[in-house]
């Protein structure tokens, strides 16, 4: 999604590599991938930082994916 990061492209691809996998194991359809990745994203965002500031990272994260699918 970013074109800068601050982690190495096969630190990135590597952990892909692995949920598709998962994804994969488990003959997920696009809908019910979509759904688990975004429960995945919700609890990140609920457990490992606070409400605000999981709001803001929350707004950024829908920003980035709209412009990484335009």
């Amino acid at each position: 999604m970013a074109k800068q990061s601050k982690f190495k492209d096969s630190e990135v691809n590597a952990i892909l590599a692995d949920m598709v996998a998962v994804l994969e194991k488990h003959q997920a359809p696009t809908d019910l991938s979509l759904i688990v990745l975004g429960n995945m994203t919700t609890h990140l965002l609920t457990t490992q930082v606070g409400k605000q500031q999981g709001q803001a990272l929350a707004q950024a994260f829908a920003e980035a994916l709209l412009k990484s699918v335009k």
